[in-house]
């Protein structure tokens, strides 16, 4: 089968070559355990039972998951072994079973969830960059969307990923998912189901997201947003001068005022202070 699972429309038999997100159609994971800092809703006090997957088709340069986007590490394994997986960090007290760049394994994954379906929330923790029609695909076997939105400015996207239909696609997808899952909180005040939206302010970039968070506006009272200040430069960044730095409180205050302004409620905002090496995981594999 042509693999058709991304914007990238690689339209490859993946069985025999890689896509343009690295992978073939194996698995490969680099971690999987109980995640303590995603958003309160989802981390909880147990913490989220996070599966790291290995490979991207959207391939940030700056990304701080450089080395598993890349699919550099991880390890192979089979569909069964991933319903496995679900259900041990279910046993281990996982509020949800969150996927992290699940987008190019969608189709393994959902034969997993068909295998073992946890009783407790799964989350689609994606970079944003997704076909509409996959993520109907999905929908039936997904209770939380955790979507960035990286880019509205073409030009930034294609500087950053080689692809200037980022916005184009992103907004169209997220706009599907905040519509197909209205949010529910639970007595225990976890998200069970509904949308959390990242924005991560960029160095140099205070103009695309203002334009962001003026798209956002419709949406506001039906998702959350998390406006995030973590930005630490790693990946291949030598030649973009621009993002050799963290953000300033310049920056970061401009964003999170314009925000405010605008009258969005249900918002997270990370502090200034966010931006360290220490929130990004040991890699197992």
């Amino acid at each position: 089968m042509k693999c058709l699972l991304c914007p990238n429309g690689c339209n490859i038999d993946k069985t025999k070559e890689k896509g343009a997100c690295g992978t073939d159609d194996k698995i490969r994971i680099a971690k999987y355990y109980l995640h303590p800092f995603e958003e309160p809703l989802i981390s909880g006090t147990k913490g989220s039972g996070t599966v790291f997957f290995c490979g991207c088709s959207l391939r940030c340069v700056f990304c701080q998951n450089y080395e598993l986007s890349r699919n550099e590490r991880g390890k192979e394994i089979t569909v069964l072994d991933l319903a496995n997986i679900f259900k041990e960090l279910e046993n281990m007290g996982a509020h949800n079973i969150n996927l992290v760049n699940p987008t190019h394994y969608s189709n393994q994954i959902i034969k997993a969830l068909q295998i073992y379906k946890p009783s407790i929330p799964i989350v689609y923790n994606t970079h944003g960059y997704e076909n509409i029609e996959i993520i109907s695909k999905m929908n039936d076997y997904i209770d939380v969307y955790l979507p960035d939105i990286k880019y509205f400015s073409p030009a930034i996207s294609l500087r950053y990923t080689g692809k200037d239909n980022y916005f184009e696609k992103a907004s169209k997808a997220i706009e599907f998912m905040i519509k197909s899952k209205p949010i529910i909180i639970g007595d225990d005040g976890l998200i069970k189901q509904g949308v959390i939206v990242r924005h991560l302010i960029l160095p140099q970039c205070t103009a695309d997201s203002k334009h962001i968070l003026d798209w956002y506006v419709p949406l506001k009272d039906d998702a959350f947003i998390n406006v995030m200040s973590q930005y630490t430069p790693f990946g291949k960044i030598e030649n973009f001068p621009e993002l050799q730095r963290k953000i300033t409180k310049r920056e970061y205050n401009i964003v999170l005022d314009y925000a405010m302004s605008l009258g969005i409620e249900k918002m997270f905002y990370q502090e200034l202070n966010s931006a360290d090496e220490k929130y990004i995981p040991k890699w197992d594999y």
